[in-house]
């Protein structure tokens, strides 16, 4: 029988991306939509590890199962790293559209060279003790672009261009996405610790 891994996480589009880069894996994956009761994780780390790891731990010893911690956000040098581990609620509790909104408005002024953006995941694993077995990092940088494009994906996605592909995440297929994006590389990055702690071959 397969070993389960919960990802920790109640977003239904972050769950699902998640799900469809792991899914090749002989792990059954799973979400927390079988655990109604698991508790929610207060995210007051100061970095996207610390989140990330606290998520893991926390419920890992909750849940009395394996469980992969995530978080992730975008990180803009002109404005000093915001949005950052604040990602998510930049405008509050509004929202993707408000959040977008936020970032667009406080870049509004500034020309395209001074658009450059990084989006980064953390990645934690913890055994049912709670102990952290492994960790991953993934970054992609890309540009801010004035107004949103594309209606794939979520949170900024609309607004990150990839240079190179000329195309916003929101934009781009799934797959390239998958390839290309902070969450792709380090779920790539785990994927061995993955294979060797959970028994599969």
């Amino acid at each position: 029988m397969a070993a389960i891994l919960v990802v920790g996480t109640r977003n239904s589009k972050k769950r699902g991306e998640i799900l469809e880069i792991l899914g090749d894996l002989p792990i059954d994956v799973r979400d927390l939509t079988a655990w109604p009761d698991a508790p929610e994780v207060v995210e007051d780390g100061t970095t996207f590890e610390e989140n990330a790891r606290k998520k893991a731990v926390e419920l890992a010893r909750h849940l009395n199962h394996w469980v992969l911690g995530e978080d992730s956000g975008l990180m803009v040098p002109a404005l000093n790293g915001r949005p950052g581990v604040y990602s998510a609620r930049y405008a509050g509790k509004q929202g993707d559209a408000a959040n977008n909104a936020r970032l667009l408005a406080e870049l509004a002024l500034l020309p395209d060279d001074r658009r450059a953006a990084s989006y980064v995941c953390s990645v934690v694993v913890a055994d049912p003790s709670g102990a952290v077995r492994a960790t991953a990092e993934g970054r992609c940088h890309g540009v801010v672009t004035h107004e949103p494009r594309g209606t794939g994906g979520f949170g900024y996605d609309p607004l990150f261009l990839i240079p190179e592909y000329h195309r916003t995440f929101g934009e781009l297929s799934a797959r390239v996405k998958h390839a290309l994006s902070h969450r792709g590389r380090a779920l790539a990055r785990l994927r061995p610790a993955l294979r060797r702690l959970l028994g599969t071959s």
